[in-house]
């Protein structure tokens, strides 16, 4: 696994975002995600008896409140051994970025399980 400081500053960023989440708010996940303008969104896991969201969906929901046209980048911190399959299309629900750096959550970073930031398949 390789260290969070190997990424780009813009990267580790939202990794560190997506950590701050999960800690402050005691949720199983958290999640940053960041879109065409350099906008970020974090949020955490939504667990109520009504509604039930992941970090990554409810970052990617929130910045499509917020008028997001594409997402750039996006990070997972979790315990879980991967990030599900709807969470990923919930970012490439979004289509394709601008350019070569659109991202999806994937790649271990730590051995706290944090995502890095690899490019969709």
């Amino acid at each position: 696994m390789t260290d969070s400081s190997a990424l780009d500053p813009e990267d580790r960023k939202i990794v560190t975002l997506a950590r701050s989440a999960r800690a402050r708010n005691g949720v199983p996940e958290g999640a940053a995600v960041r879109d065409e303008t350099g906008r970020t969104y974090v949020a955490g896991t939504v667990a109520l008896t009504s509604l039930k969201l992941s970090a990554l969906q409810t970052a990617v929901a929130m910045a499509v409140a917020s008028g997001a046209k594409s997402l750039e980048a996006a990070a997972v911190v979790t315990e879980a051994e991967s990030v599900a399959a709807e969470e990923l299309a919930a970012v490439r629900d979004l289509g394709p970025g601008p350019g070569p750096d659109r991202w999806c959550a994937g790649r271990p970073v730590s051995r706290r399980r944090s995502f890095r930031p690899a490019p969709c398949t």
